[in-house]
């Protein structure tokens, strides 16, 4: 029942975050962070697809190194690809899974398992959510079920931004998240990398 409630909270805390924001950065960082510390894991991670290069370019993760995040291009064919096409699939033991792209690199990183949920805007297939655990983990449709209603809320907010910045597609947001010219503007709070736009009562603390 607490970790129920847990989710629901997170739920209840990012969907006010999008209410308030037209920002897709603001929202990605917020939901990185919110999942991972209402699941308790390793980390989380969005991706988004560019259609140009069949890749899945990083939006936002949170607990993951910068050696792992940097191990190469994502291939969105080859990287746990049925995830796109077919739904969530959750991995339970990386040591020896086929649809890894970089099994090396995932275990160097020590991540034992791993949920991929697709996301959808506007109809269309815009990314990925990831989830990463340190140990062995049979995700429980509880689970699952809260990954894609998150997933669901990120990919109405991209469009939302997407829609409000004029622009033509998800990957087109991805490159004003990582224009400078956007970036110096921004500042973070202490936590987790969540921006001083959203509310401190939205936040939860660390103890």
């Amino acid at each position: 029942m607490k970790k129920q409630l847990v989710n629901y909270e997170t739920l209840l805390k990012v969907t006010k975050a999008i209410s308030h924001s037209k920002d897709p950065e603001e929202v990605v960082l917020l939901t990185v962070d919110s999942i991972k510390t209402a699941l308790d894991v390793k980390g989380c991670a969005v991706f988004l697809i560019n259609r140009k290069t069949d890749e899945l370019e990083l939006a936002a993760s949170y607990g993951l190194s910068d050696e792992y995040l940097d191990k190469g291009p994502v291939s969105a064919l080859k990287s746990i690809a049925q995830s796109l096409e077919d739904g969530p699939v959750a991995i339970y033991d990386t040591s020896d899974d086929p649809r890894l792209q970089y099994p090396d690199a995932v275990k160097k990183e020590g991540i034992a398992s791993i949920l991929s949920v697709p996301i959808v805007a506007g109809g269309n297939l815009t990314g990925a959510m990831r989830i990463y655990t340190a140990e062995p983990w049979e995700f429980t449709l509880e689970d699952v079920n809260f990954v894609q209603a998150m997933a669901q809320m990120t990919g109405m907010a991209l469009e939302m931004a997407r829609h409000y910045k004029g622009l033509k597609d998800s990957i087109e947001i991805l490159k004003t998240m990582r224009d400078p010219k956007f970036l110096t503007s921004k500042k973070r709070t202490p936590y987790e990398g969540v921006p001083v736009s959203v509310p401190e009562s939205e936040v939860d603390k660390k103890e």
